[in-house]
C-alpha cells in the first residue's frame, strides 16, 4: 500500500520551516550533479549523472561547517536516484582572497533510493567528501570505496573489477542566481 502526504501536512511543513527561519540562517546553493568515475571498471556504467538539488550551509562560527542537502540524479545504471542528508566538514583552508576561497573535508550521511537496491526503498549511507570553491561557485567530490558499493548493492559480483567511484557536483550560490 502506497501512502501519500496530504496537502494539510505539506502546508504544515512549510509553516514550520518559516517559523524556524533563524535556525536556517546560512547560505543556499544550487547543485548540478555532473559526473562519476568508476575506477578500474571493465563495465560500461553511466558516468553522466545529470541532476539537480539544493545544499544549505548553516552559518558557521568555528572551523566546522554543517550542511543539509537533497538532490536527484541519473545513477550509474541510468535510472533516477534520490538522496537527502547532512554533512559535517572541517575547514582545511579558507581565505578572504579569491572571493572567499575554501577547502573543506568531512563526511556526508544520507538516505538514498535506487531502482537496483532494495526495490527502491530508502537505505542509509555515509561517505567521505571534499568541497572546494568560493562564495560564488564550488565543486563537491564524494568517494565511494568498493566495500561500500558491495554493502549498498548487497552483492560481491556486481562488477568485480571496480575499485571505487568518484562523484562530482558543481554548486552555485543562490545569491548568484536570484536577484
Amino acid at each position: 500500500m502506497q501512502k501519500s502526504f496530504s496537502p494539510a501536512l505539506s502546508v504544515l511543513a512549510i509553516v514550520l520551516c518559516l517559523i524556524c527561519a533563524p535556525a536556517w540562517a546560512g547560505k543556499f546553493n544550487a547543485i548540478v550533479n555532473g559526473k562519476s568515475y568508476h575506477f578500474n571498471s571493465t563495465y560500461d556504467w553511466n558516468e553522466n549523472n545529470y541532476g539537480f538539488g539544493l545544499e544549505h550551509q548553516f552559518e558557521q562560527k568555528s572551523a566546522w561547517r554543517t550542511v543539509a542537502m537533497a538532490n536527484g540524479f541519473r545513477d550509474s545504471t541510468d535510472n533516477m536516484s534520490y538522496m537527502a542528508g547532512a554533512g559535517l566538514h572541517r575547514r582545511i583552508y579558507e581565505t578572504d582572497r579569491l572571493s572567499g576561497f575554501y577547502v573543506y573535508a568531512g563526511l556526508n550521511a544520507f538516505v538514498m533510493t535506487r531502482d537496483d537496491v532494495n526495490d527502491s526503498k530508502p537505505f542509509p549511507g555515509i561517505l567521505p567528501s571534499i568541497s572546494v570553491g568560493n562564495d560564488k561557485v564550488g565543486l563537491n567530490l564524494t568517494y565511494m570505496p568498493k566495500h561500500a558499493i558491495e554493502e549498498a548493492t548487497n552483492s560481491r559480483a556486481v562488477d568485480p573489477t571496480l575499485s571505487g567511484i568518484l562523484f562530482l557536483q558543481f554548486k552555485v550560490s543562490m545569491d548568484q542566481i536570484l536577484p
